[in-house]
């Protein structure tokens, strides 16, 4: 099975940029639908961006839509998420999550411990 690791939150000001990985190991990464999520200061998980497995075909929430950018290298087995024009309402933990199935807003069997993104207003 895969096992996913996070790096690259961090603290930033509103506006500013931010990039996440997601090393992936222990399986064929090729074969993985790979998402992000979050979890809000309130304790929320929301879905945040989808890709598909050769990556031609993603998907958003409306609240990141135009401002975030999901992408992968299976070369690298590492998914990235792309944090651009960020907000306060930003600040979350960010998960990387896989799975098997083709389903991008399905459900997701394999997680990263996480990765903390704070914005500053």
């Amino acid at each position: 099975q895969v096992q996913l690791v996070e790096s690259g939150g961090g603290l930033v000001q509103a506006g500013g940029s931010l990039r996440l990985s997601c090393a992936a190991s222990g399986g064929t990464f090729s074969r993985y639908s790979a998402a992000w999520f979050r979890r809000t200061p309130g304790g929320a998980r929301e879905f945040v961006a989808a890709i598909s497995l050769s990556g031609g075909t993603t998907d958003y929430a409306e609240s990141v839509k135009g401002r975030f950018t999901i992408s992968r290298d299976n070369a690298k087995n590492t998914v990235y998420l792309q944090m651009n024009s960020l907000k306060p309402e930003d600040t979350a933990v960010y998960f990387c999550a896989a799975t098997l199935s083709t389903l991008l807003r399905g459900s997701y069997d394999y997680w990263g411990q996480g990765t903390q993104v704070t914005v500053s207003s």
